[in-house]
């Protein structure tokens, strides 16, 4: 059995934490600056992570390899399965002339592209994360904003820069369900703490989102409606997490921010725009062509992502679930046995989810897709390869990172930085949002960063007498930040809008903001734990 040691070089976190961190930077670096593919740079990142988990944490070679294994295998159900599915999907509603149908109809609620925008990737987005998340409002919205026009790494950008607000409580509150279980806090007062801080960053999303689209111009000119999305979203996902309830909190965040843009549209129209405003960040202008389609083309467009929602929706019932869950076996994983530091066994379960997995609903979807627009069954299949030859690039991407993440986690790694971070005494709820952060940017999963530092978060709030529902909060509303730089998540936003192999140029558009939003995430929490602002919990 490999125990963990968190202090493997001459007992100092410190410097323990100088050689964790080396994977990480590795890869933001080659992608940020050095503009390395993608797929190199997870694979150098991957070798020099297997390298500091053997020399430095004296993880044995075999082990080394098992868990790296363990990730990639992990990673093909809780990716993989997911973002070719959905991009089959918006594949075969190219295929059948649908989509342009649906690009053309969202100027029947605006002729803006900016407000068209706002509606898909975050109140739209934002609906999808809180029925089925892994990356599929990226997948999905990206794919959409291309779809009415938008440069595909402008669309890329915006999903996933709109992809943060509602990650917290997605697949309906599962990262809460998973941070209630690994603190002893119960579900309520965490979805409460977490409710009490992503709205405060989810009221400002909008108008990043204008800002990154259309820059001055566009703020001066569609504020107001960047305001009432963000505002309604945030006071609706506040409201809903705080009295009414925690699992639908995203699902009535996003209605009423859609719902409050349709409202004001009644009232209030953006400055038109002049042809051509946007140059080539547009490429296509859908305002005249709604006219040209009928009602029933226009529900058929729809109906793909009516259908998402409705499918994601049923197996939240108690009896599709456990018809469901005959399709899920668990496993321990083989000839892998590990310890943390203080002796507790690490959990190295496998879950094989064969019909509820996100992947498999979305595989429903499309086929029942395929039949609904009369895509015949050899079509079907012929551009679900072509679709996988499109994510080619991707999938070495997505299994290097994820074994890169795991053998981070399991040689202790992982538990290295956020002990260091945890040592800052009352300075740690500035940065105990961090720990999230680094937590999602590492494993692409708001849920995983919980199970990793949830724990964590509570023994330092112990130390410090800080509030340990507070910290546990913390974690997840700051890992919602590191969404949007997480490789998986480049690798979908890439792959969605068909520019593979430009991660790197996307991670550079999105660090920015992710690191501005955490910081302003980290300021709040710390004020919420004086007098300050201790009266918003």
């Amino acid at each position: 059995m490999f125990q963990q040691i968190y202090d493997p070089v001459n007992g100092s976190l410190f410097a323990s934490a100088l050689f964790a961190m080396l994977p990480l930077l590795s890869m933001f670096v080659m992608l940020g600056w050095l503009r390395i593919s993608p797929h190199l740079s997870a694979a150098i990142s991957l070798l020099i992570c297997g390298l500091v988990a053997g020399v430095v944490y004296r993880m044995p070679l075999e082990v080394v390899f098992n868990v790296g294994a363990y990730g990639a295998v992990f990673s093909v159900l809780t990716v993989l399965w997911i973002i070719v599915n959905a991009i089959w999907l918006y594949n075969l509603t190219v295929k059948s002339g649908h989509f342009a149908v649906l690009r053309d109809s969202f100027a029947l609620i605006s002729d803006d592209p900016r407000i068209q925008a706002i509606l898909i990737a975050f109140s739209f987005g934002a609906l999808i994360e809180a029925l089925a998340g892994a990356g599929t409002p990226v997948a999905i919205a990206g794919a959409m904003l291309v779809a009415i026009g938008l440069h595909p790494l402008k669309a890329a950008v915006i999903a996933l820069v709109a992809d943060t607000a509602p990650v917290a409580f997605g697949a309906l509150a599962v990262p809460i369900t998973t941070l209630a279980q690994v603190t002893g806090i119960p579900f309520e007062e965490l979805g409460r703490h977490v409710g009490h801080q992503t709205p405060v960053v989810a009221a400002f999303v909008p108008l990043v989102l204008i800002w990154i689209m259309d820059g001055k111009r566009g703020l001066s000119q569609t504020w107001i409606a960047a305001v009432t999305a963000g505002f309604s979203f945030g006071i609706a996902q506040w409201a809903s997490a705080s009295f009414f309830s925690v699992v639908l909190a995203d699902v009535v965040g996003a209605l009423a921010s859609a719902a409050a843009v349709v409202v004001l549209l009644k009232f209030w129209r953006p400055v038109k725009l002049p042809a051509g405003a946007f140059q080539n960040d547009v490429t296509r202008n859908a305002g005249n062509l709604a006219a040209g389609h009928s009602r029933k083309q226009m529900l058929l467009a729809y109906a793909p992502y009516a259908l998402i929602i409705a499918i994601f929706t049923m197996v939240q019932f108690g009896v599709v679930q456990k018809w469901l869950s005959l399709g899920t076996f668990k496993f321990a994983w083989p000839g892998l046995a590990i310890s943390a530091q203080d002796g507790k066994a690490v959990g190295t379960m496998f879950t094989l989810n064969t019909l509820s997995a996100a992947g498999s609903l979305l595989l429903l979807a499309g086929a029942i897709t395929a039949m609904m627009l009369k895509v015949s069954a050899s079509q079907a299949l012929e551009t679900y390869g072509k679709t996988l030859v499109q994510m080619r690039w991707a999938v070495p991407t997505v299994l290097c990172v994820m074994a890169l993440a795991f053998i981070m986690n399991y040689s202790g790694q992982t538990g290295t930085l956020g002990r260091w971070l945890a040592g800052t005494g009352s300075a740690f709820a500035f940065l105990s949002p961090v720990i999230g952060w680094i937590g999602v940017a590492v494993t692409g999963s708001d849920n995983s960063a919980n199970a990793l530092f949830g724990a964590l978060q509570v023994a330092a709030a112990h130390e410090t007498g800080l509030s340990p529902a507070l910290l546990a909060a913390a974690n997840a509303s700051g890992g919602v930040l590191g969404k949007m730089i997480s490789p998986q998540s480049l690798a979908v936003g890439a792959a969605a809008v068909g520019i593979i192999g430009q991660e790197g140029l996307i991670f550079r558009k999105v660090i920015g903001w992710s690191l501005s939003l955490l910081l302003v995430m980290a300021v709040l929490v710390y004020l919420q734990s004086t007098s300050v602002l201790s009266w918003m919990l």
